[in-house]
Order: structure tokens, then C-alpha cells, then sequence
């Protein structure tokens, strides 16, 4: 029991930890990125290139789906216009899992005291720098958390028998990602649980593979919240961002095992080979759609009824 409520204290650390990193760069740079969003959205191309970056750059997808909504209620962008975003953020996104791979468990104590220091300065842009560098030091510290935890908290008889059913069913491994994603609203605390359970070798590469499938379509709940009462071109856009984490997990689907074979080729660590599947899967899926993202775009208009045009 008290191994679980740290893995729960450690998931708490984890998203306060990307909400401060999310919060820092987002006052840092929110109104470039809205700009940006807003000019760089002609073509679906471009819209893809620009998701990916802003993306990238403020680590969070779901950041940037609130933005866009934000866009399009403004009547700044059009539902068509969005497409190219959303492929581009489901791309962006992979970016953090990328990081929080990386080893500086020396620089994590260093990164927090600057940025405790930082944080309680007048200057609002060294507090917002100090945000960021505190953010990083509770990531990288809660992910040490998972990984250190994740083999005692495995002995518990209810957490046991969740890991058996995920490493015995892909669809109850896709199902529990959708879930846990939606519930605590961060597709990369959900993948970096994973990683924790992956490295400790308790869940298969595979199990971890339809995780993070679902984990994706689990993501697609803040773009869903976000645009009630936003009109109907924000609504739009958060189905189109559902269907297409629904129809990227069901064409890989019946791939995996084949996916979760090729892993041990991209890296040494499993919890690495699992952050490169993720970039591999969300960039081949984004650019499957993007050639057909007009269609794709009148599809959804088709299913859930057009935009208004004032």
C-alpha cells in the first residue's frame, strides 16, 4: 500500500511537474505560437509543419488543441484549416517522450534549486524560466520515481493481475491507455508509467505498444472538453482529432507483434525503443492522412454536420 501512494505521489509530481514546464513556455511564447498557428495554416503542409513545432515546443498536444479551438472560436481559423495541426501536434507531441528518456539524473537536484530561486523572482520572465527548469527536475525526478517503483508496486496481487491482463490482451492494454489518458488528461504521464513498468521488464513491449496507442486516442478528451460552447467549427475539430487517434490505432493494430519485434533494432533500452516507436507510428499515421486531409476534413463535416460561415 505505501509503495502505491508513492507511485500516486510520483504521478502527482509527474503532471505538476509538465503543467509548471507547459505553464513557463506557454507565457514565455503563447502569443508567437497563436500568430504563428494563425498565419501558418494555408495548407494543410504547412498546418502540419506548424502544429509539429509549437507542439514540440511547448510539450503538450493538448496545449495546442486548446489553442487552435481557441483559433477557431475567434473565427481566426477555419475547421479545414485545423487538419494539418492536428496531425502536426500528434507528431510534436512524440518530441517529450524523446526527452524524458534521456539520463541527467545528475542535473536534476541543480535544475529544481535554480529553479525555485528563479521562480520567486519580480522579473516575470525569469519566473517563467525558473517554471520550466523546475518542471524538468519533478519530470525527470518523477520518472525515476516510476522506474524505481515499478517492480515492488508489481508484487501488489490488484496491480499484478491489471499486468497480466494488459500483457495477455492488446485490447485491454489499448482500452486502459484511453482511460488512464483521459482521467489524468497527459498522454506522456500515462507513457511515461509505462516506460517505468517497460525498463523494470514487467510489461511486454508489445502491452506497451497498444498502451501507447490508446494513451493517444485517451489525449484526444482535453480537445473534447475544450470546445464545448465553442461553436461548431471547435467541436469539428475535436472529433476530427478523435477519429483520427481512432483510425491510427486500428490500422496498426493488427501490426504490434511485427512493431514490437523490429523495437529492440531502434535503441538499447526498452523504455527508448518505446519513445521511438511512438515518433515512427505518430509521423507515418500523420502523413498517411495528410494527402487525403481535405477529404478527410469533409468526412467529418459528412458524420457530425458542417461549419457555420458567418
Amino acid at each position: 500500500m505505501v509503495y502505491l501512494l508513492f507511485f500516486l505521489l510520483f504521478l502527482a509530481v509527474f503532471i505538476g511537474g509538465m503543467t509548471l514546464l507547459r505553464k513557463g513556455l506557454f507565457e514565455l511564447s503563447a502569443s508567437r505560437m497563436k500568430n504563428w498557428l494563425a498565419v501558418m495554416t494555408d495548407t494543410p503542409l504547412k498546418g502540419l509543419i506548424a502544429g509539429a513545432v509549437v507542439t514540440a515546443l511547448l510539450h503538450s498536444s493538448s496545449a495546442v488543441m486548446v489553442i487552435t479551438i481557441g483559433l477557431i472560436s475567434a473565427g481566426l481559423l477555419k475547421f479545414s484549416q485545423s487538419i494539418g495541426i492536428i496531425l502536426g501536434s500528434n507528431i510534436g507531441t512524440t518530441f517529450t517522450l524523446e526527452i524524458i528518456t534521456f539520463n541527467i539524473d545528475a542535473f536534476i537536484v541543480p535544475f529544481a534549486i535554480i529553479g525555485a530561486i528563479l521562480m520567486v523572482s519580480r522579473n516575470r520572465t525569469w519566473q517563467n524560466i525558473g517554471a520550466i527548469s523546475f518542471g524538468m527536475a519533478a519530470v525527470f525526478a518523477a520518472m525515476r520515481g516510476f522506474t524505481f517503483l515499478a517492480d515492488p508496486v508489481t508484487s501488489l496481487p490488484i496491480v499484478e493481475l491489471a499486468l497480466t491482463n494488459l500483457n495477455n490482451s492488446h485490447l485491454i492494454s489499448i482500452f486502459t491507455g484511453t482511460v488512464v489518458t483521459a482521467m489524468i488528461q497527459s498522454s506522456t504521464a500515462m507513457t511515461g508509467i509505462i516506460m517505468g513498468f517497460l525498463s523494470e521488464g514487467t510489461l511486454s513491449m508489445d502491452s506497451a505498444i497498444a498502451a501507447m496507442l490508446g494513451a493517444n486516442i485517451g489525449t484526444c478528451i482535453t480537445a473534447m472538453l475544450a470546445s464545448i460552447g465553442a461553436g461548431k467549427g471547435a467541436r469539428l475539430t475535436a472529433f476530427a482529432h478523435v477519429w483520427l487517434n481512432i483510425a491510427g490505432a486500428a490500422v496498426f493494430y493488427p501490426f504490434i507483434e511485427h512493431i514490437a519485434a523490429l523495437a529492440p533494432m531502434t535503441a538499447a533500452r526498452p523504455e527508448v525503443q518505446l519513445a521511438h516507436v511512438s515518433v515512427v507510428y505518430n509521423i507515418i499515421a500523420s502523413l498517411l492522412v495528410l494527402p487525403m486531409s481535405e477529404k478527410f476534413g469533409r468526412m467529418i463535416e459528412f458524420i457530425h454536420g458542417k461549419e457555420e460561415h458567418s
